[in-house]
C-alpha cells in the first residue's frame, strides 16, 4: 500500500511539474480567452472594444514561453484586424486604437525575442534568479555552533537590489571542531557584480569544505585566474577558527583588515596582513595572522563598503566601525551584525559583515 501511495505521489509531482513548465494548459486557456474576446467584440462592439484583446496578450507575456508567445500575439493581432474590417464606420479613433494595439503586440514580440536566450517565460526566469539569490544566502548561513560561540552575518546590496558583489561563505568541518568564515567582495557593485558573485559563492563554498585552510586563498586565486574575466578580481578575508580553543588563523587578499575587540582591556586592534587581490597574480602567497579569542572577545570582518566612502578614508571608517562595535559590548552582541550594517552601510555600495563573539562561561551556560 505504501509503495502505491509513493508511486501516486511521484506521478502527481511529475504532473505538477509538467503543468508548471509546459505552455499547453496556459496556451489553451489564452486561445479560448482571445477567441471569446474577439467574438464578443464582433457581436457586441459597443460593450467589448477591439482593444480588449490586449488583455489576452498581456497575460500571454506573463505565462507563455518565448517560442510560443510571438505566434499567440500574431493570432491576437489577426483577430484585431478581423474586428476592424467588420467595423461599419472606421473613424480616426478606431485607427488609433488598432495602431496602439499593434504597437503593444510588437513590443511584446520584441521582449519575447530578448527572452529567447534564456528560453523561459518572464515569471519562470524571475523565479530562477530568486532561487539563485536564496542559494547565495544559504552559503552564508551560519551553521549550528556550540553555546560558547555566537556568530552573525549581514549583507546589503547597492541600490536596494537583491543581488550584490559582496557575499559570505560559512562552513563547519565534518567533525565540528573548526569553522571557516569567508567574506568576499567581487569587483563592481549591485547587479553588475551579481552574476560573478553567483558563480564565486558556489565555487568558494565548495573550496571551503574541500581544501585545507592554508591553501584556500591560493586555490581561489587560481580559480579566478582560469575564468579570464575582464573584471575578474575579488578581495576576500578568511577566518579559520577552532571552536574548542578559540585559536584562529586569519588571511586576507587585498581586503580590509579585521577588527579584534578585546574584552579584557576594553580596547580593539586591527588584524592586518599582506596578500594580493584574487585573480590578478599567479602563484600569490598570503600572510597568516594567528591569535586566540578569549571569553567575551569579538572579531569583526567586513567589506570596504562599510568603512570607505567618498568623504571618508578607510582608516577613519575602521575607527568608526570599531567604536560602534565596542558600544555593543554592554548590551550584548545579539543582532549586532545587522545593527552595524544598518548604521554604517551606504546605499551606493555593497556591504557585508560577519561578527564572531566568544561568550563567557556564565553566558554560555545559560544557552
Amino acid at each position: 500500500m505504501s509503495e502505491l501511495r509513493d508511486l501516486l505521489r511521484m506521478r502527481w509531482a511529475r504532473l505538477q511539474r509538467q503543468i508548471s513548465y509546459s505552455d499547453g494548459p496556459a496556451l489553451t486557456f489564452l486561445v479560448a480567452l482571445a477567441l471569446a474576446l474577439i467574438i464578443a467584440g464582433r457581436l457586441a462592439e459597443d460593450v467589448v472594444p477591439q482593444t480588449s484583446v490586449v488583455f489576452a496578450m498581456v497575460l500571454a507575456s506573463l505565462w507563455l514561453g518565448p517560442r510560443t508567445l510571438p505566434w499567440f500575439v500574431i493570432f491576437c493581432l489577426v483577430g484585431v484586424v478581423y474586428l476592424a474590417a467588420y467595423t461599419p464606420d472606421i473613424s480616426t479613433v478606431t485607427v488609433v486604437r488598432v495602431l496602439i494595439t499593434f504597437a503593444i503586440g510588437l513590443l511584446i514580440i520584441v521582449t519575447s525575442f530578448r527572452r529567447m536566450r534564456l528560453g523561459v517565460a518572464g515569471p519562470r526566469g524571475e523565479s530562477m534568479f530568486v532561487d539563485l539569490r536564496d542559494r547565495i544566502a544559504r552559503q552564508g548561513a551560519i551553521p549550528t555552533l556550540p553555546a560558547e560561540w555566537h556568530v552573525e552575518s549581514a549583507s546589503r546590496a547597492a541600490g536596494g537590489t537583491s543581488f550584490g558583489g559582496d557575499f559570505i561563505v560559512a562552513s563547519r568541518s565534518t567533525d565540528g571542531s573548526t569553522l571557516e568564515l569567508i567574506v568576499v567582495d567581487v569587483s563592481g557593485k549591485g547587479i553588475e557584480a551579481g552574476t560573478r558573485s553567483l558563480l564565486l559563492s558556489g565555487a568558494f563554498g565548495g573550496l571551503a569544505s574541500a581544501v585545507a585552510a592554508d591553501s584556500f586563498l591560493g586555490d581561489a586565486n587560481t580559480y579566478l585566474l582560469r575564468q579570464e574575466w575582464t573584471e575578474g578580481f575579488a578581495t576576500a578575508i578568511h577566518l579559520h577558527l577552532s571552536l574548542a580553543t578559540g585559536d584562529f588563523e586569519l588571511r586576507k587578499a587585498g581586503h580590509p583588515p579585521a577588527v579584534w575587540l578585546h574584552a579584557g582591556s576594553g580596547r580593539w586592534s586591527v588584524l592586518d596582513s599582506d596578500g594580493p587581490v584574487l585573480g590578478l597574480i599567479p602563484g600569490a602567497t598570503f600572510e597568516t595572522v594567528r591569535g586566540t579569542l578569549m571569553p567575551d572577545d569579538a572579531l569583526v570582518m567586513f567589506t570596504d563598503g562599510l568603512v570607505e566612502t567618498v568623504d571618508r578614508d578607510i582608516a577613519s571608517g575602521i575607527d568608526k566601525l570599531a567604536g560602534r562595535a565596542q558600544m555593543l559590548l554592554p548590551s550584548g552582541y545579539e543582532r549586532g551584525a545587522r545593527r552595524l550594517i544598518d548604521d554604517l552601510s551606504s546605499s551606493n555600495d555593497d556591504g557585508a559583515l560577519v561578527l564572531v563573539h566568544r561568550r563567557p562561561p556564565y553566558a554560555a551556560a545559560r544557552r
